[in-house]
């Protein structure tokens, strides 16, 4: 429990209409609108305001500059992934085909080889003949 300061009520009336007084005088005491300091005060402050604008200005230009420069050093990385994937499937296509001609060739020698054999199948036949007609 708060002590007891020794205030009536009538005391707390009187502060409190002391108080509504000074506020009242506080508000009549204010400068008039174009009193010179106030003008002053004013013009400062638009000065702050210029001078804010200005800098978000400065600011706004560099963040736009820093966005393009970003976005075209992003769109050359790109630029230069898509040549190199460009140039890695050409290099895969290439080994592609580099592949099935060395197999195409590998099947046509497996073929020559297989019809050099059968020739000398048949002419091992033919000279057979040749040798048995020759001894009847």
């Amino acid at each position: 429990m708060p002590p007891f300061n020794g205030h009536n009520f009538q005391d707390r009336q009187a502060e409190a209409a002391n108080a509504r007084k000074a506020q009242l005088e506080k508000f009549r005491s204010r400068p008039d609108p174009n009193d010179p300091a106030v003008l002053e005060k004013e013009a400062k402050r638009r000065e702050i305001i210029e001078a804010r604008k200005v800098r978000e200005a400065e600011r706004e230009r560099k963040r736009k500059i820093k966005e393009a420069e970003e976005a075209a050093r992003k769109a050359a990385a790109e630029a230069a992934r898509q040549e190199q994937l460009r140039l890695e499937a050409e290099l895969q296509e290439q080994l592609r085909l580099e592949e099935i001609a060395r197999k195409e060739a590998l099947e046509a020698e497996k073929k020559a080889e297989r019809d050099a054999r059968y020739a000398a199948r048949k002419a091992r036949k033919q000279q057979r003949k040749s040798e048995i007609q020759r001894y009847r």
